[in-house]
């Protein structure tokens, strides 16, 4: 297993703690002529398009999460190669060790898959030096006070929370003409940050969100604000909650409510702690029975079309494999497709991925990337995908 603070960060990586991710429409891109010639095009009429890797894998903090995502990087080149040559870049942690590695990248090749940490997304973004196209595969890391605004020939592909958020929040809220929704979450940063995500679209529908804070220590939410949480819904009756929380506090949270609130919690990818194999063998968890919630179709589907073609990495036999790290192999995959499909020239496509739905489009009004995660809910004490929202 491997310990709460490399867990922590790689949270960090797969769901947005350390920054708010950008819109799923960004205006700020060149147009797709501009962004598929620029090197790839050229590259693929003479012969290969070449295509960077660009991965902290000589850093000891982010080391896992860049062995991870290159296996799946390299799983979805070994299924369809023609065209394609892949270079591992490497770099280490430091401002200037990136841009260094970034600089070679760009120089011997097509297109740059990468980086993968939020702040080394930042530093390149603010380079002025992004001459190719450029998939980041995080949001950068926020300034102070403000956000960072990707250049023209980048764009973000990470797993990010806020998204989830959102995508909860128009799927809770469809149709509806009033009712409020209570949303939960600790002091954590990124439980905060997908609050805030789904209270701003929920009150885009023009619905009511109300913020609770439960303080937290140790993974463990505290008594007495359990206690207040179950008085207020006693008071207020939300029409739902959305728990921003992970799988072992939201259990927390339904143990204590203890009176059947399940249809009515709605929640992010961190409330599914296992693959859809792994939950075979793992305690069943009936008090979440009826809470919804999104996640990537890698671990809700593996024998949907889409993720079955490609090998699962190797666990242990007495081990189930990290969640989180599952989600960066599946992230790996998919930024490959993409890429692949920039390097075909392609400047508007859809993908059918293991993350989810994705659509790109390069345009005159810059890019647009949009993923549909999987919806599911807990049923029968486990995790089970749910027909897909529109």
């Amino acid at each position: 297993m491997l310990g709460k603070a490399v867990k922590t960060l790689l949270l960090g990586l797969v769901c947005g703690l350390c920054a708010p991710a950008q819109a799923n429409t960004t205006a700020n891109a060149a147009p797709a002529a501009d962004v598929a010639a620029d090197g790839a095009g050229g590259s693929a009429a003479a012969g290969k398009t070449r295509i960077a890797l660009l991965l902290p894998t000589l850093s000891e903090t982010f080391g896992p999460a860049a062995q991870a995502l290159r296996a799946g990087f390299m799983a979805a080149h070994e299924r369809e190669p023609d065209g394609i040559e892949v270079h591992l870049v490497e770099n280490a942690d430091g401002a200037q060790n990136v841009l260094t590695a970034y600089a070679a990248a760009q120089a011997q090749n097509d297109i740059v898959v990468g980086p993968l940490a939020r702040a080394d997304v930042a530093v390149i973004a603010k380079s002025g030096k992004v001459d190719k196209p450029t998939l980041a595969l995080t949001q950068p890391e926020a300034s102070a006070d403000a956000d960072i605004a990707l250049p023209p020939r980048m764009l973000a592909l990470g797993l990010s929370i806020e998204d989830e958020a959102r995508q909860l929040a128009a799927w809770a809220g469809a149709g509806r003409k009033h009712g409020k929704a209570m949303v939960i979450a600790s002091g954590v940063a990124w439980q905060r940050r997908a609050g805030r995500a789904f209270a701003a679209e929920w009150q885009e529908l023009g619905l009511e969100a109300q913020p609770v804070e439960i303080a937290s220590s140790g993974g463990y939410l505290s008594a007495a604000g359990l206690g207040q949480l179950k008085k207020r819904l006693q008071d207020d009756k939300p029409a739902l909650l959305f728990i921003g929380l992970d799988a072992f506090q939201a259990q927390q949270v339904q143990l204590a409510l203890g009176h059947g609130l399940g249809h009515q919690v709605y929640g992010t990818s961190q409330l599914n702690p296992w693959s859809a194999a792994d939950w075979r063998s793992a305690d069943k968890r009936p008090e979440m029975n009826g809470v919804r919630l999104v996640d990537i179709p890698w671990l809700l589907q593996p024998d949907h079309p889409a993720t079955m073609i490609y090998p699962r990495p190797v666990t242990a036999a007495d081990s189930r494999a990290n969640p989180d790290l599952e989600r960066l192999y599946a992230l790996g995959i998919d930024a490959y497709r993409v890429a692949r499909e920039i390097a075909l020239r392609r400047s508007e496509f859809e993908l059918d991925g293991v993350t989810g739905k994705l659509s790109v489009s390069f345009g005159k009004r810059g890019y647009r990337f949009r993923r549909i995660a999987q919806p599911a809910a807990y049923q029968d004490g486990v995790v089970a995908p749910l027909p897909r929202t529109p």
